[in-house]
């Protein structure tokens, strides 16, 4: 799809699924076949939060998301570490800089070691801007194996400002979509007590509302705090909404 049209469909996406799948196949077009997306609400100075709680979608082989995610090499990635301080487009070629100036500790160089080792020498990191400390995002491109940074910073002067365009377009339309995180899923009736108790409604408005007991509201609600790893039900009230998972229309 030409800018236009891409435009146009990711304004009309319906799901993250739906999304994300184009996505992938319209950055494949401009050179990037590796995609990683992570964002998070609870960042930080030293913690970009719970990973269970973070939003991450990629196309990469489980090795690699076994790598480096699972096993935390993540947190040290030199172009992660640099999207957080920055905003805009960050081409690889600053790694090899950090490397040539000595600025690469230890655990960094782990990183670096583990991305050539898996073939992700070459590409683009691009930072969402972000009205809160909170929060943050970020999208990796990995550039298709065979081909070397300079190429990918040749073609990035001539298609850089469409790529950047689309994947900030794309991060805003994702921040619409509900999502569930692997270990924050919610029931049907978890998230239709969520929305009355963020309505305002008492236990007993919204036993009588559900046609339930207010001993079944209240388990419920606590299934609905473990779920989401919090304390309050207004903290449940409060991430379920950040999710998109409260006041959606049901497909």
């Amino acid at each position: 799809m030409d800018l236009v049209d891409y435009l146009h469909f990711v304004s009309g996406a319906q799901s993250l699924e739906e999304l994300w799948h184009n996505h992938v196949q319209q950055m494949s077009e401009y050179g990037f076949d590796r995609l990683m997306y992570g964002y998070t609400r609870y960042k930080t100075e030293t913690s970009l939060g719970d990973p269970d709680d973070f939003l991450i979608l990629t196309n990469h082989n489980q090795d690699y998301v076994n790598g480096f995610l699972n096993n935390g090499l993540y947190f040290h990635a030199p172009m992660l570490r640099w999207a957080l301080e920055n905003e805009g487009a960050g081409s690889w070629q600053k790694i090899q800089q950090m490397a040539e100036q000595n600025m690469l500790d230890s655990k960094a160089r782990r990183v670096v070691e583990f991305n050539q080792s898996q073939g992700m020498s070459a590409g683009y990191t691009v930072s969402f801007f972000s009205a809160s400390k909170r929060y943050k995002g970020a999208i990796s491109l990995g550039a298709k194996k065979g081909i070397d940074q300079r190429e990918v910073d040749s073609a990035w002067r001539e298609q850089g400002d469409d790529i950047v365009l689309m994947n900030n377009v794309v991060h805003l339309k994702i921040l619409t979509l509900p999502y569930e995180t692997p270990n924050r899923t919610l029931t049907k009736r978890q998230k239709e007590a969520l929305q009355w108790v963020g309505d305002g409604k008492t236990t007993q408005d919204i036993a009588l509302l559900m046609g339930l007991t207010a001993a079944t509201v209240e388990k419920h609600l606590r299934l609905a705090r473990e779920s989401l790893s919090v304390e309050t039900t207004a903290q449940a009230v409060l991430k379920a909404t950040l999710q998109n998972q409260m006041y959606i229309v049901e497909s």
